[in-house]
């Protein structure tokens, strides 16, 4: 039986509930953060939480809980679960109320944790990808549960016979529609640099950190079309999917369309780090 957290109590998922009043429903307005877990440890939980501090303090919901509090929720939560790796879901909205654009004062948030199994990712495992415009909202950088932008791109993806979507915005490359990307073009590896156009993406921002000291260093710089469209390798990485290399851009290969040698050698300090040997 899975257990889950709602405001306060851990109980069945089957069983939890909420107000169709709340502004979660009614709005989307919350934010989440997705947590990996790998042997029963949460990969980098403080960079998480500082996250979703970030994303409730961007959006005006007082963050109801301490982070001692949230890695107690989900050491109970995974301490309920068989396995060894999951991916731990929080949701916040602001609440339950009368719908109304504007939210009345001193509303309870909904406060919501769940726990899943994560099945191991295979990095020899390619995917495909389209480009795609990016007309998502100006504050990207708000890890918001209004994700029905993200959603159509991933489904203009998958009707293109595609598993990802790379945003293009003013013919700057942004992110992906659920990941973050990165490219190898003239021998160096880069990445967009953070903005309000792309989350921060916490598997992102490790990558950065642990190479910075290697030969693969990454440039956090602007990534035209055009760079993206010959670049020698391209990947994304996310907190679920963690590091994918991208086969085919739009139809044509990438590279060799396998995973390169950047890519390989930056899989290989992640497996490090990820299994403590950094």
């Amino acid at each position: 039986m899975s257990l889950c957290y709602l405001d306060g109590a851990f109980l069945p998922l089957a069983e939890a509930k909420v107000s169709v009043l709340d502004r979660g429903f009614i709005f989307g307005d919350g934010v989440y953060e997705v947590m990996p877990v790998f042997g029963r440890r949460v990969l980098r939980l403080e960079r998480h939480l500082a996250r979703l501090e970030r994303s409730l303090a961007a959006v005006d919901i007082a963050n109801p809980l301490s982070r001692a509090q949230w890695a107690d929720i989900v050491e109970r939560l995974l301490a309920a679960q068989a396995g060894a790796d999951f991916t731990v879901y929080v949701q916040l909205t602001r609440g339950a109320a009368p719908r109304n654009h504007q939210p009345p004062a001193g509303i309870a948030p909904t406060v919501f944790v769940m726990a899943s199994p994560l099945a191991p990712v295979d990095p020899a495992v390619t995917v495909r990808a389209i480009t795609h415009e990016d007309f998502r909202w100006q504050r990207c950088e708000i890890k918001s549960t209004s994700l029905l932008a993200n959603v159509l791109l991933r489904q203009a993806a998958v009707a293109a016979g595609a598993a990802e979507a790379i945003l293009v915005r003013d013919e700057l490359v942004t992110e992906g529609a659920a990941s973050n990307v990165f490219v190898v073009v003239d021998g160096r590896l880069r990445t967009p640099p953070l903005s309000t156009h792309l989350l921060p993406g916490v598997t992102r921002d490790l990558l950065v950190e642990i190479l910075a000291d290697s030969a693969d260093a990454v440039l956090e710089t602007d990534l035209t079309r055009a760079e993206l469209e010959r670049a020698d390798e391209i990947f994304l990485t996310s907190s679920s999917r963690e590091l994918a290399a991208v086969s085919h851009l739009d139809g044509r290969p990438v590279g060799a369309s396998a995973p390169g040698p950047v890519f390989h050698r930056v899989v290989e300090r992640y497996a490090a780090f990820k299994h403590g040997g950094i």
